[in-house]
């Protein structure tokens, strides 16, 4: 049964939506008005959820570093640039016949080689992200425990409980997009809402004097190249693109509905999104001097501990560890849904070359995949890799998967031919400045 409607969309909710090719899709107009779901403002909320947290309370200290005019000047850019891959990415995603994962897309487009050898970089990209916020939600907990006078011990030296704490977060993430809903919506919200609080308190004390002179024009330049795939990152939440896609196909019988409603949802948080991040980081830029934010980014502080001038020293202590983890729990949780989609789809494409993949039992794949990914985490955890490779490995993964690959299908597969245009080359572009992007920082 379908949620009541939040509202009905219309006039910029609507979408020139490609038609999907397909036979089962039913003959809805394409200008049928939608209605807005509390569904819908679940994948909202983790969109948003996804892309907004501690990096976002970091974004005023780096403007106070380059420049206001560097950062105007780079969100012109990257932040259309970014919405443009992932509108293109989600529709290049939504032209396949069949939608189970992102592996069986590219097999349906290019056969099944194809379809494992760009599954694997998909899952390279998936992987690095899930990396990073494992041991962020590992030691962080553990030391907020600690803190917070819970044990006298360090628990993230403990088995059991890195054990324990991943088979909760992975049976919460398996337990389907409307129990995350539940409750990664709500922190969200939370997030949401220290932002935007502190934001507005900030604006008693802007001071245009804040406002930098601009720069030497070489310093410009290479200021504002450097700062384009931070701006992207900063608003990037292309890994739960394709699982929101998925689910609405799964859950709406006409195709072309339902890719509809994935690209209002996306364009909904993507707006909604930008708004939240330009709000505060400009309220807190008109509020800091150059020198504040060169002494912040020396001591490696945010935004929330510069409020601490006009908000009270154990609010932000408060503040700033609910922010933290919120951020990394709600993240978690959407990359999940990603990561498991795409070691889903590795599993069946090497399973179909052996056997008819109608005959694996859903239940039993689905529990091999989470022990599986509980298992990997606790050992990625427990040795304490370095994530300085895949930070760097970040952005050129990012670039191919959610750029050059695109690209690739649009020029390569006669049913995308429709998407071709200035715009797939402008992503290419995009996408070989994210991939050159670590080699950008020798120019720094």
């Amino acid at each position: 049964m379908r949620e009541l409607p939040i509202f009905w969309a219309g006039g910029s909710m609507q979408d020139d939506t490609l038609p999907l090719n397909n036979s089962n899709a039913t003959t809805t107009p394409l200008s049928t008005r939608l209605p807005f779901t509390k569904y819908d403002f679940g994948w909202v909320l983790l969109c948003i959820g996804m892309a907004i947290g501690a990096g976002t309370v970091l974004m005023p200290v780096q403007i106070g570093l380059k420049g206001i005019w560097v950062f105007i000047t780079a969100f012109i850019i990257a932040y259309p640039a970014t919405y443009i891959v992932q509108d293109i990415y989600l529709k290049t995603l939504s032209e396949s016949e069949t939608c189970d994962d992102y592996t069986d897309i590219i097999s349906h487009y290019l056969g099944k080689n194809w379809g494992i050898f760009l599954g694997v970089i998909y899952f390279l990209m998936i992987i690095h992200g899930v990396f990073i916020y494992s041991l962020s939600v590992v030691f962080d907990s553990a030391s907020y425990i600690k803190t917070f006078g819970l044990t006298e011990v360090d628990l993230s030296q403990s088995i059991i409980y890195k054990v324990a704490i991943f088979a909760v977060l992975v049976a919460i993430a398996s337990g389907g997009e409307k129990l995350l809903f539940k409750i990664s919506g709500p922190m969200v919200v939370v997030k949401v809402g220290i932002i935007l609080i502190f934001g507005f308190a900030m604006i008693p004390h802007w001071n245009l004097d804040n406002i930098s002179a601009f720069p030497a024009a070489s310093v410009f330049f290479r200021d504002v190249l450097l700062t384009i795939p931070f701006c992207f990152f900063s608003a990037v939440f292309i890994q739960v693109l394709n699982p929101m896609n998925i689910a609405y196909r799964k859950r709406e019988p006409d195709r072309v509905l339902a890719t509809r409603m994935a690209i209002r949802t996306h364009r909904i948080s993507y707006i909604t999104l930008i708004a939240i991040i330009l709000f505060f980081s400009f309220s807190f830029t008109f509020s800091i001097s150059h020198e504040e934010a060169v002494s912040a980014f020396e001591q490696n502080i945010s935004a929330l501990a510069l409020a601490a001038q006009v908000i009270p020293g154990h609010i932000i202590h408060i503040t700033s560890t609910i922010l933290n983890i919120f951020a990394v729990l709600t993240a978690f949780f959407g990359i999940y849904l990603g990561f498991h989609e795409a070691l889903k789809g590795i599993v069946l494409n090497v399973l179909s070359r052996i056997m008819d993949v109608k005959n694996v039992n859903p239940l039993l794949l689905t529990s091999g995949i989470c022990v599986f990914i509980v298992v990997t985490l606790v050992i990625w955890v427990s040795f304490r890799v370095s994530v300085l490779v895949f930070f760097q490995l970040g952005s050129p993964l990012y670039g191919i998967v959610a750029c050059i690959i695109p690209f690739f299908l649009i020029y390569k597969v006669a049913q995308l031919e429709k998407l071709r245009g200035l715009k797939t080359w402008l992503i290419l572009l995009y996408g070989i400045l994210l991939c050159l992007s670590p080699l950008l920082k020798l120019i720094e």
